[in-house]
């Protein structure tokens, strides 16, 4: 009989699909030629390219030209944040305590360096952002960067980013959106969100670790933050990943094409665990908005467990049960610090806190299974 395995960490990173994988083989083994080369070798993968570049700006309806190839999310950010700053000579940014690191500590990095003055935007217990005062610090400064995440990676708050981008708009902000815990989960339609850069990474939804996109708004010319050759039409240095970003288009395509159902199916499996929860352990809360289908990621449900000795030992005891789950964001694990979502919410350090992340391959099993084991571990706890 197969050991159960049961994989809900879908928002650190999803499996790879088959139909993304056959897609890049030819470009691994037979188109393997140079795209910067000039002779057939090359113009046969750079033809390939830009095809990917065209489905990509189709999809998100801008134009191919908008779009550059990043190694993933976080270089993606960097490049939106650190070039403006520096291209346009800003001096303001505002952000939100909540945003993944990619975002905060490139920021903070700025400030540190005495490039810019960084203010954070208020938010309630809930992690939900008052737009109010957004437009009050937007009022008071100079043109200024604005950063926040579409959806956030560890409780699945989403944001009003259309909301976001008229206040940008109506004071002439720069507006930067992390979407990489969206792109291809939710369509994007970048003529009707007026964002000056949003970005994804393939790993997100079903493509190859270590590629992703900046998407540009024409309207803000930026430098390149790696310089080098004058691959990407100048905008960033270094041969580019040809079968990663053959992988990230066809993934996209795929998302695109079945996301309905995959939405349909993943949100039920969420309201499923919400349910087996809630009915199977006493006192069980959900941190954020994570279950709040109107008001969260579909993919993603931040779960706080009553403080117990089995607290600190949670993801260890799952671990043992053959299921993969978070404590939070898994570009954190192993630090000490614990959750700066978390913390910022000022939840209750002495309840148990787990991040279960779902994609299209999950199971109403293997949701029936997961709640039932981490019940269990709950029921051996002496009163």
């Amino acid at each position: 009989m197969k050991e159960t395995m049961v994989y809900l960490d879908n928002a650190a990173t999803t499996p790879l699909d088959k139909e993304v994988f056959d897609a890049m083989v030819p470009y691994m083994l037979e188109y393997f030629g140079n795209p910067s080369s000039i002779h057939a070798h090359g113009r046969q993968v750079r033809s390939a390219i830009e095809k990917s570049r065209k489905t990509i700006a189709t999809l998100i309806n801008v134009a191919p030209a908008e779009i550059f190839f990043t190694s993933g999310g976080t270089e993606a950010d960097n490049m939106a944040i650190c070039s403006t700053v520096r291209a346009l000579g800003l001096k303001h940014a505002v952000t939100s305590r909540l945003e993944h690191h990619a975002v905060l500590h490139t920021l903070e990095s700025l400030e540190k360096s005495g490039e810019i003055q960084l203010r954070y935007v208020a938010h309630d217990e809930r992690g939900n952002l008052d737009l109010n005062h957004l437009e009050e610090l937007l009022a008071t400064q100079e043109q200024t960067l604005v950063s926040i995440m579409h959806a956030n990676n560890e409780i699945g708050n989403l944001n009003d980013i259309q909301a976001i981008s008229e206040i940008c708009a109506k004071y002439n902000a720069i507006q930067h959106s992390d979407t990489v815990q969206t792109m291809g989960h939710y369509r994007h339609d970048l003529q009707k969100l007026k964002a000056h850069f949003i970005v994804g990474s393939a790993h997100k939804f079903h493509g190859p670790k270590g590629v992703g996109f900046i998407y540009t708004n024409g309207a803000v010319k930026i430098p390149p933050l790696i310089h080098g050759g004058s691959q990407e039409r100048n905008m960033r240095g270094g041969t580019e990943n040809v079968y990663g970003i053959i992988g990230l288009a066809k993934a996209l395509e795929i998302a695109y094409r079945d996301m309905d159902a995959h939405q349909q199916h993943i949100q039920n499996l969420k309201n499923r665990m919400i349910s087996r929860l809630t009915e199977q352990i006493p006192g069980v809360e959900f941190n954020g908005n994570s279950a709040m289908a109107d008001k969260s990621l579909y993919t993603v449900l931040n779960v706080s467990l009553p403080p117990s000795e089995i607290t600190e030992m949670l993801l260890f005891n799952l671990d043992i049960n053959k299921i993969s789950a978070s404590g939070g964001s898994a570009c954190t694990s192993g630090a000490n610090a614990g959750s700066h979502v978390l913390n910022a919410l000022n939840c209750d350090p002495d309840r148990g806190a787990i991040r279960f992340s779902f994609s299209k391959y999950n199971t109403p099993d293997e949701i029936d299974y997961v709640a039932e084991k981490l019940a269990g571990l709950y029921a051996k706890v002496p009163a």
